[in-house]
């Protein structure tokens, strides 16, 4: 009897569900619920760079573009780069555009991992990583990184993790889901760990725009790092772009055709409208950022004020739009206290499991959403805990 559930790739049938989809369903059935979830600004996409989208539809701008992306946008990719981050890249032998960061990251991963291949991923992490890599057939080796060293990756963590099969560091700082931020100083450590190997970095920077008090260092732009990092970024946290898919990736010329190899093949170019908007974005959109960065910052110092004040053992995010407080005290672990946070007060968040085993004492709670959204739920979570006291 045919059985088409026998004819699925078995890497693919034994991957877990996202971790983050979950309560949301349930949220969405529940009239009242409030969710802090979802990491997607609350923002819209500012007037300037929609106008552009708009004007480029009206002016029959509806057809393909070059597989790899608009040349003026990678120019202004290339520009922006050097700008903010002192990299330089050659936007026709470097930059891809892509269908958001998420094709970025699929890419890069399928053109160095295969079967038996190590990579290591500090946790806890963005919940697609480990299963792009168990996609490739490749081992994930992930480290755990705790509040002690403000959730980041350790010099002496990553010696000790790296074996001959190790291919690939996945780097994502700020962090989804920690909000940890790595300075300039502790990307140099990890840096001299890697030199004297054949590890390539796959480096996920899409929050790179949103750090408080701390200026964004990619770690490509240190000694001898360049030709093997390759960086994945995009327009969605930024520039309040979510929907519009657009994303790009940095890799140096030695590595750069493999990778644009794959995006021939599977996507014939981002969507043409988001492009012509994103040349809008880094032509004229860094003072909308500079105003949403600091929107969020004042979110940021509510929030985590608010949950130590009512007993959470938390670490103040110096980057991104999450904070990831420690449950413990308040439930046997993240996934009770998220079930129940929103069956008593119907508060949706994440429990910190959907980012690894590392996170499991942990809940995240995004605060890409209104002061006053975030208010709310927090007088509800304040009486939630107030009764497990």
């Amino acid at each position: 009897m045919f059985d088409a559930a026998k004819l699925v790739n078995p890497i693919v049938a034994g991957l877990k569900p996202s971790g983050i989809r979950k309560y949301f369903s349930i949220a969405e059935t529940i009239p009242d619920a409030i969710s802090l979830g979802v990491g997607e600004p609350d923002f819209i996409t500012p007037d300037h760079i929609m106008d552009a989208g708009i004007n480029s539809l009206r002016a029959g701008k509806t057809q393909y573009t070059a597989n790899n992306g608009l040349i003026q946008l990678r120019r202004e990719i290339s520009a922006y780069m050097e700008r903010r981050f002192n990299l330089s890249y050659h936007p026709e032998k470097e930059i891809i555009c892509t269908v958001g960061g998420s094709e970025a990251l699929d890419i890069v991963f399928r053109a160095f991992l295969q079967p038996g291949d190590e990579i290591i991923i500090p946790e806890p992490c963005f919940v697609a990583y480990p299963a792009l890599a168990t996609m490739c057939g490749a081992k994930v080796v992930p480290i755990k990184t705790v509040k002690e060293d403000s959730f980041k990756l350790t010099p002496e963590q990553l010696k000790a993790a790296i074996t001959p099969k190790t291919k690939l560091l996945l780097l994502s700082y700020p962090s989804n889901p920690t909000g940890g931020v790595m300075t300039k100083d502790e990307l140099e450590a990890i840096a001299a760990v890697l030199r004297d190997t054949n590890i390539m970095v796959i480096s996920d920077e899409i929050y790179a725009e949103l750090t408080y008090g701390f200026e964004h260092t990619s770690i490509a732009s240190l000694p001898g790092m360049r030709e093997r990092t390759v960086i994945v970024s995009g327009f969605s946290k930024a520039f309040a772009m979510t929907g519009w898919r657009m994303g790009y990736c940095c890799a140096p010329e030695s590595v750069f055709k493999y990778i644009a190899q794959i995006h021939q093949y599977i996507i014939m170019s981002a969507p043409t409208p988001a492009q012509y908007a994103a040349i809008q974005a880094l032509q004229n959109g860094q003072k909308d950022c500079d105003y949403m960065r600091e929107e969020y910052n004042k979110r940021r110092k509510f929030l985590h004020t608010e949950l130590c004040r009512m007993g959470f053992d938390c670490f103040e995010p110096e980057g991104a739009f999450y904070i990831f407080p420690n449950v413990s005290m308040f439930a046997r672990d993240g996934e009770d206290f998220v079930e129940k946070l929103l069956d008593e007060e119907h508060v949706a968040v994440v429990p910190g499991s959907a980012f690894g085993d590392s996170g499991k004492d942990h809940i995240r709670i995004s605060y890409a959403y209104s002061i006053e959204r975030i208010g709310e739920a927090l007088q509800r979570i304040e009486r939630f805990v107030n009764k497990r006291k």
